[in-house]
C-alpha cells in the first residue's frame, strides 16, 4: 500500500507543537507553584493536589509526544499503516480517529482486557 502521508504527517506535527506548548505552560506553572508553597496547611493539601493534577497533564502530554513522534517515525519508515502488535494493516478510520495508534483495533482490545 502506497499512501502519500503528507496530510497525516502536517497534522501530527501540528499536534507535537500543541502538545509541546502545553508541557512548557504546565512545567513553567509547577515550577512557579513550588516556590509559593503556602505556610496554611489547607491551602498545602489544595496547592498539593493542584500539583498532583499538573503533574499528571505533563506525564500524559510527555506520552503523547512519544507516541506522536513513533508515528512519524513510522511514516518515514513506510510502515505508518501496519500494526506493531500481529503485522496486520491498522484500519485507516482508526487511524483518523487516533493519528499515532500503533495497534489495530483488535490488539488494541486485547490489551485493554
Amino acid at each position: 500500500m502506497t499512501t502519500n502521508y503528507n496530510d497525516v504527517r502536517n497534522n501530527l506535527l501540528a499536534m507535537l507543537e500543541e502538545l509541546d506548548e502545553r508541557l512548557t505552560t504546565i512545567t513553567q506553572h509547577v515550577r512557579h507553584a513550588d516556590n509559593d508553597i503556602e505556610k496554611d496547611s489547607e491551602e498545602q493539601v489544595t496547592q498539593n493536589e493542584g500539583n498532583e493534577v499538573e503533574d499528571y497533564l505533563g506525564n500524559s502530554a510527555r506520552r503523547e509526544i512519544k507516541a506522536i513522534k513513533e508515528a512519524l517515525a513510522r511514516i518515514d519508515r513506510g510502515d505508518y499503516h501496519i500494526c506493531q502488535t500481529c503485522g496486520e494493516e491498522i484500519n485507516p478510520e482508526r487511524l483518523k480517529v487516533i493519528p499515532y495508534s500503533n495497534v489495530c483495533i483488535k490488539c488494541a482490545q486485547q490489551v485493554e482486557k
